[in-house]
């Protein structure tokens, strides 16, 4: 879909609904007995799958062991970020500021989401821990690198592991770009990328995929749905934009960075 002003200055109450029905019917199928129980079945299967290769592999477990550094977080964010204010790719050179901000405040707006959902969460007992933690026989990482747990936090278990924060995060950058995208191609590009960043919290065992396609899904659809079928993208990346320029404008001064499409083209609307 290809958008020219963006984002909307009104209510799309069709699209609204379904961004809050889906994340129903997904909470659903998870609290229903039988949907639980599917769940668990595909769920210890796919820990098996990623997990028990790491016993055996050296080189299986190092991989995922630098993936699920914190510092790995950071390399995934500037990957992310880097394709979103990329000119002439999925949005427009003159487009991708506006896109930033648009994108910036419907996280943020996710965050506020996510806080209340784990809130509800956890006061109705729908928290468990991570499979590393229940599985018999997972294999840890942090027992075999001690010195990466304790100095670059690695991530390999968790006592509350629903929702996946982590997922959330890929999902609703995946969703967000998906909206513009306009080749096959780029599409398959955001969800190959969203996915394979996804698989170092589920190899490692930190969290199940119920805390990734329901937990994290649902957080972005929600966000994604008050957040772009709603005036707040479009108000808040505006507010963004007019209380940033005197930043933009002094980055536009300074080499190299001011050859940077979210710093050197005007951004449209």
């Amino acid at each position: 879909m290809n958008n020219p002003s963006l984002f909307q200055a009104r209510w799309d109450l069709g699209r609204l609904t379904l961004c809050n029905l889906v994340p129903l019917a997904l909470l659903g199928f998870w609290l229903w007995p039988a949907g639980q129980m599917l769940c668990v079945i595909f769920d210890e299967w796919l820990f098996h799958l990623l997990n028990d290769p790491l016993a055996t592999s050296p080189t299986w477990l190092h991989i995922w062991a630098v993936a699920s550094l914190r510092p790995f977080d950071a390399v995934v964010g500037i990957i992310l970020l880097a394709l979103l204010i990329r000119g002439n790719w999925v949005f427009k050179a003159g487009d991708v500021r506006r896109a930033f901000f648009g994108f910036f405040a419907i996280l943020l707006l996710m965050l506020v989401i996510r806080t209340l959902f784990s809130k509800v969460a956890a006061h109705l007992g729908w928290q468990h821990q991570s499979p590393s933690m229940v599985i018999t026989g997972a294999v840890q990482m942090s027992d075999y690198f001690p010195g990466l747990e304790k100095t670059w936090e690695l991530k390999d278990r968790s006592s509350q592991s629903f929702p996946g924060d982590h997922a959330s995060v890929l999902i609703i950058w995946a969703l967000f770009m998906s909206l513009f995208s306009r080749t096959l191609g780029q599409w398959l590009t955001i969800w190959s990328l969203a996915l394979l960043f996804m698989l170092p919290r589920l190899v490692a065992g930190a969290h199940w995929g119920q805390d990734d396609y329901i937990g994290g899904m649902l957080l972005a659809v929600w966000a994604l749905g008050w957040g772009y079928y709603t005036p707040f993208a479009a108000r808040a990346s505006e507010f963004f934009m007019r209380l940033t320029a005197p930043l933009f404008k002094l980055l536009g001064q300074l080499p190299v960075i001011s050859r940077m499409s979210v710093v050197r083209n005007v951004p449209a609307g």
